[in-house]
């Protein structure tokens, strides 16, 4: 990577330096450099490589309460100089704003713990090739009702990132993600259809092996042939752990401060109240060692912590960054920048334990579209899956839409799976909620 952690944190000091000539009564920064590697194979030859390499610097200036941001990916001294000129110009001819402002000084990370994020791996182009290669063949080797391949590809990338601010708080740090992943297509003519698979992790050896990658996206393609509309109805649900990671994101866009603080939440007004059920927790570990989602600190500089977010099926906390929590006359929850490594507690049985448990009913394998409402909570999603009967699969299903209310969802949910197999920050297994209309022919 051609910046260190160092050189950009001198950017950061020179630049909140510059804001600080200019009059800047406060001023924070943020600065990134990342490179990467990307290899794209298809049908057993190399398609694409590419190698990444980019930066980008963001600062934000108050002058009392009035604010002005700028931005850009040239990092020399000039350059930081007329961004920080910039972002003080539009300052000036902002309106002053009561919640605008740092973070408050004690609530900076004191400490940044090396959360063990930075996992650099010497792949080169050919390497990454085969790895890609190896990937998409034992895809296509699989069963021969697999006709064509979208390819497969082999991903790197190294990032270094460093905020400061005007309170004297400097934090900065390096961390990889590595990934592997592959589509196929089965069948013929009109009866085809498409899956996936993929792995993901800091880690370059604690990615799965390419053969097992490959081979789920071509089991999950053929689980898919010879899909069937239903009927209209109305069911249990069995959404999947990635699907149910969905729904996840559902509930913290809800709890967002600035959808509370503009009565664009369904779950305004309801913190301390019953969401869940009793038996469900939800928690945040933003400091899991090696975590996809982990972070010391928030994009304020404000230490990350542990929190219990839905505590025996109540609500705990909103999701706030300074300015929600300014104006809604709280306290930030360390939340710039979003929810990290959130887990949902498992009620301990396997997946298919849950299909044999719903009985007859739905399980959502794929969701299209952005169908959840924030505001109201309806949720309205085209979805494919399998039916389910006598706890085991049918057949698959597809262009449904599945229907009903998040509140309702959440209240409706009635246990979550072990099976959390997916690459992700959200750690969750298969949710199986009461009933939902499922629209069909």
């Amino acid at each position: 990577m051609s910046h260190s952690l160092e050189s950009l944190q001198n950017v950061v000091a020179n630049l909140l330096d510059e804001a600080k000539q200019q009059g800047a009564s406060q001023a924070e920064a943020a600065v990134h450099a990342q490179s990467g590697l990307d290899v794209g194979v298809r049908l057993g030859e190399i398609e694409t490589i590419e190698r990444t390499s980019d930066h980008g610097l963001g600062v934000t200036v108050y002058f009392g309460q009035r604010k002005g941001s700028a931005s850009t990916t040239d990092l020399t001294p000039n350059a930081i100089k007329e961004t920080v000129e910039a972002a003080c110009r539009i300052a000036k001819y902002t309106s002053e704003d009561p919640a605008a402002g740092l973070a408050d000084a004690d609530k900076m990370a004191s400490s940044i713990p090396d959360l063990d994020l930075n996992h650099h791996w010497d792949v080169s182009a050919d390497e990454a090739a085969e790895i890609a290669l190896r990937c998409e063949a034992a895809a296509r080797e699989t069963d021969e009702r697999i006709s064509n391949s979208e390819g497969a590809s082999t991903h790197t990338q190294a990032t270094a990132y460093v905020y400061a601010n005007s309170h004297g708080f400097v934090g900065g740090y390096p961390a990889t993600r590595h990934s592997l992943s592959c589509s196929v297509i089965a069948g013929t003519g009109d009866q085809m259809q498409r899956d996936y698979w993929y792995s993901s992790s800091r880690l370059a050896n604690k990615l799965d092996s390419p053969e097992s990658v490959g081979l789920k996206a071509a089991e999950r393609a053929i689980a898919r042939l010879n899909s069937r509309k239903i009927k209209t109805t109305k069911c249990p649900l069995l959404f999947s752990a990635e699907m149910a990671g969905g729904l996840m994101r559902g509930l913290f866009g809800a709890m967002r401060g600035s959808a509370i603080y503009r009565d664009a939440s369904f779950l305004g007004g309801k913190l301390n109240e019953p969401l869940f059920p009793d038996w469900v927790n939800i928690a945040e570990q933003p400091h899991l060692l090696q975590a996809l989602g982990s972070a010391p600190f928030d994009n304020e500089g404000v230490a990350t912590t542990d929190k219990k977010l839905i505590d025996a099926g109540h609500l705990t906390t909103y999701l706030l960054d300074s300015y929600s929590a300014r104006k809604l006359k709280m306290t930030t929850t360390g939340h710039a920048g979003g929810v990290r490594n959130p887990m949902i507690q498992s009620t301990g049985q396997s997946r298919e334990a849950l299909l044999k448990e719903m009985g007859t009913g739905l399980y959502i394998t794929e969701l299209m579209g952005q169908g959840s409402n924030t505001v109201t909570g309806d949720y309205s999603r085209g979805a494919a899956g399998f039916w389910i009967e006598n706890g085991e699969i049918a057949y698959p299903v597809e262009e449904i839409t599945v229907a009903g209310n998040l509140q309702q969802m959440f209240q409706d949910l009635e246990a979550v799976a072990t099976d959390n197999d997916i690459p992700s920050s959200y750690n969750t297994g298969s949710w199986l909620i009461k009933q939902m209309t499922v629209a069909g022919n």
